[in-house]
């Protein structure tokens, strides 16, 4: 059995994963490799949907404006944390000129992931742990099955949860709360419900 400081050795950088290809699915959580499965259309769809209900007003519009939105970016938030957030934003009043390196090592202001079956358990546990070491204000977690988002605002070293909101909701949410998002609007429609032809 190796001692301690053989195992801190071990921890991955992004120097291990700086030779992948820009659009590779993968990230470093407490020094160890994780390959992020490709994402199905639904979480594309959220990512546009959200990108579009606070980039739009937020960065493109600047109406409220003061934000660089920007979907995917490679963060690194400390030297064995590499995260793909699905959606990041920086303050401008903090971050005047757009973050456009690889990895971007400036703090983002506000993530959201957009969760799944297969990346829920990193998204709640791991990377919410991560995001509030890195000293992530805001966090917000959009999940496609239960077709909700929630959000958690970072104070005294832990989250606590500002609200969830479903598909039936319009919300104004920190630190979007200048601008009411329809979270409905997120979520692909639900299939139409098939009539049964049983009978007749």
């Amino acid at each position: 059995m190796g001692s301690m400081s053989e195992s801190a050795r071990k921890l991955a950088t992004y120097a291990d994963i700086a030779h992948l290809p820009e659009g590779t699915n993968v990230e470093v959580l407490d020094g160890e490799v994780v390959l992020t499965p490709r994402s199905v259309a639904a979480h594309g769809r959220a990512q546009m949907a959200l990108s579009h209900g606070v980039g739009g007003p937020f960065d493109i519009d600047d109406d409220p404006g003061g934000w660089w939105i920007v979907i995917e970016p490679e963060v690194e938030l400390s030297r064995h944390d590499i995260y793909i957030p699905d959606l990041a934003g920086w303050r401008r009043s903090r971050v005047p000129v757009l973050p456009d390196t690889r990895p971007v090592r400036i703090v983002p202001d506000w993530v959201c992931e957009v969760t799944s079956p297969s990346t829920g358990r990193n998204d709640r546990v791991r990377k919410a742990d991560g995001y509030l070491r890195g000293g992530v204000p805001h966090y917000w977690l959009v999940d496609l099955e239960s077709r909700t988002l929630e959000a958690w605002e970072a104070r005294d070293g832990a989250w606590v949860r500002l609200g969830a909101w479903t598909e039936d909701d319009s919300a104004r949410i920190p630190p979007f709360d200048a601008v009411e998002l329809h979270i409905g609007r997120l979520f692909p429609p639900p299939p139409p419900i098939q009539q049964s032809r049983e009978g007749g």
